[in-house]
């Protein structure tokens, strides 16, 4: 306060005290003020204080008002503010200095606070002095909001096992610089989680910062259970704000459980479908255990023998063999003794051996036997069995019935075996049929008569089949000689052709012959003489000697008439009825010239038919 308004102060209470003793006795003061008052940190605050009197005809003149704050942690007070009806003085050096203003009126008074500060937390008094009238004061508490930071959650990284007996770390949560001390509140897939002893325990550390604000930091422990694996953990901020609670959310956080296994499945990862022999096998070892776990795996005939497993839940097979078919088992490394703990699975590992055939490799049978073929195969599965001859289908089953056997019997016989529910399986056998038998000619006739002219020559034909290859041989009767043109064979047949020239009557035998008999063909042919005068009439020949005398005939005709047709033009031939009467006369003497021209036409008939016989035609 400066000396000035210590004079006046010092001045004024005399007159003060002297007022107070008239009015004592007449009138007295009353406070009215706000219990609280709230602000967000940085806004101005207003804190109103209202006054009156008791008897309003003895009111002072004279009304002095001040302003207080307490001093935290104690009972003491700082005045702020003074005034009365002359000046307004705020107190110098203090933490309002400058930041507060103060408007009062006949009724009341009101402090104006700007930029509120975390420190103005506190009580604000109001102090009136009526002189006579007496003393009052009211206090008001400011209350101060900040809002803290959204929270920050954070879940543990590594696992948590379901066999812990205590409560476990889940997650911890943190909301920072706030004002006053915020709240958090756990939450389970969106259910609140109170503390729950040997259950649920929540954690709680409130920091004051050196600003002021408040951090608080919760962490929730948790006994976690295999149906944990999916859960989601949040944490809700909750603070006070002007007037209302308001609520600031998480991100949700999830925990890896760690659990035993209790149930393992084991199957057959590769190959699709049946499996056959010469094939890689996968077998699949899996269990609910987290985190999953390696496995051993053995067969039952064989418990004791852990197989070896390159990937720890993959046993490999390769290649597979029927001694592989059995039951498998895998176990979990974790199972601790608990052999109920395991898969199982039956492998079969299916197998076609090779076909094996009856009679083997080759059977030499005579032409007109019986033969069975059979043709088995030892499979795991049922099977088909198809003969094949040349490509074409020739039975079914595994026996093949061969019936009054033939040279067209004789081949390979192949036998395919394929199981119908496995294709990939599949083998084959075969067997060589050779159909032996004595010659047997060609043709129903074993003998041939022919007539051929003298002087000609005639081709003799023999076949004759037969295993062994027959041999074909000529004998001819008299003096005939004779020259193979065709000799053709394959493996049971024989073709030979001769040619004899024909110079008399004359017989030729063929004979076919092998190892297992003889056949012969006989051909006996005549000479038939051959005319030397003149060529036989031939058909053909007379029927084109007779075309050209037609034609001729019709030429002649044609001339004749153009002839007596020119004639009458000229008027050499009258047509008076003498002139009929020559042509009548000529027509009777038709006959004449028709012999002519026949006996013409025979001459040169016969000069066309020694020509093609071969002898020159006489000079006339």
């Amino acid at each position: 306060m400066s000396p000035l308004h210590l004079q006046k102060t010092l001045l004024l209470l005399p007159l003060l005290f002297l007022t107070l003793l008239h009015h004592s006795a007449w009138a007295k003061v009353e406070v009215q003020v706000e219990e609280s008052v709230e602000a967000y940190l940085g806004d101005p605050a207003q804190i109103p204080c209202l006054y009156s009197f008791t008897d309003v005809e003895s009111e002072p003149r004279f009304v002095m008002i001040q302003w207080f704050v307490r001093v935290s942690g104690s009972s003491s007070r700082i005045r702020i503010f003074y005034g009365d009806g002359d000046q307004q003085i705020v107190d110098n050096n203090t933490d309002y200095s400058g930041r507060i203003e103060v408007t009062s009126d006949g009724r009341g008074s009101k402090l104006s606070i700007q930029d509120v500060r975390l420190q103005d937390e506190r009580e604000f008094l109001c102090q009136i002095n009526g002189l006579s009238a007496g003393n009052a004061e009211g206090r008001t508490h400011l209350r101060v909001f900040a809002t803290p930071e959204a929270p920050l959650i954070e879940g543990v990284s590594s696992g948590i096992s379901v066999t812990n007996e205590l409560p476990s770390k889940v997650a911890s949560c943190e909301a920072r610089n706030g004002f006053p001390k915020p709240n958090i509140t756990w939450y389970r897939n969106g259910s609140p989680l109170n503390s729950e002893p040997g259950h649920v325990n929540v954690l709680i550390l409130v920091t004051r910062e050196s600003s002021g604000f408040f951090s608080v930091q919760s962490t929730l422990e948790y006994k976690v259970l295999k149906e944990d694996t999916d859960s989601q953990f949040s944490c809700e901020l909750s603070f006070f704000v002007p007037g209302a609670i308001r609520t600031a959310e998480s991100s949700s956080v999830n925990v890896t459980v760690h659990y035993p296994t209790t149930m393992v499945e084991l199957w057959k990862e590769s190959p699709q479908g049946l499996v056959k022999e010469g094939e890689t096998v996968q077998l699949r070892c899996q269990g609910d255990g987290n985190p999953p776990q390696p496995f051993t795996f053995s067969r039952e005939q064989e418990l004791d023998v852990d197989l070896e497993s390159n990937h720890g839940d993959v046993l490999t097979l390769s290649p597979v063999s029927r001694k592989d078919s059995g039951i498998y088992q895998c176990r979990p490394l974790d199972s601790e003794g608990n052999s109920d703990v395991k898969g199982e699975m039956q492998l079969t590992v299916h197998y076609l051996d090779p076909a094996v055939v009856v009679p083997k490799e080759s059977e030499v049978m005579l032409r007109g036997e019986d033969l069975t073929a059979t043709c088995n195969a030892l499979s795991s599965l049922e099977t088909s069995i198809v003969w094949y001859k040349d490509g074409k289908r020739v039975g079914t089953g595994n026996t093949l019935h061969l019936k009054d056997a033939t040279y067209q019997t004789t081949g390979e016989y192949i036998c395919e075996v394929t199981v119908p529910s496995l294709p990939a399986l599949h083998t084959s056998g075969s067997v060589n049929i050779i159909v032996q038998g004595g010659p047997q000619l060609v043709g129903s006739d074993q003998d041939v008569q022919l007539e051929e002219a003298a002087g000609r020559t005639v081709n003799l034909s023999c076949e004759a089949t037969g295993r062994p290859l027959p041999n074909l041989s000529w004998s001819l009767s008299s003096s005939q000689s004779y020259q193979e043109v065709v000799s053709r064979s394959n493996d049971h047949e024989a073709l030979s052709v001769v040619s004899v020239l024909v110079t008399a009557d004359f017989s030729a035998v063929c004979n076919a012959s092998n190892d297992l008999g003889t056949e012969s063909k006989t051909f006996s042919i005549r000479a038939i003489p051959r005319l030397t005068s003149a060529a036989p009439f031939s058909p053909a020949e007379g029927s084109g000697i007779i075309i050209v005398v037609i034609i001729l005939s019709l030429l002649l005709l044609a001339i004749l008439g153009s002839v007596l047709y020119f004639l009458h033009k000229k008027g050499k031939i009258p047509c008076g009825r003498s002139g009929k009467q020559e042509i009548t006369k000529e027509k009777t003497t038709k006959d004449d010239i028709v012999v002519e021209m026949k006996s013409t036409t025979k001459t040169e008939d016969a000069v066309l038919l020694k020509a093609v016989n071969g002898d020159k035609p006489n000079d006339q």
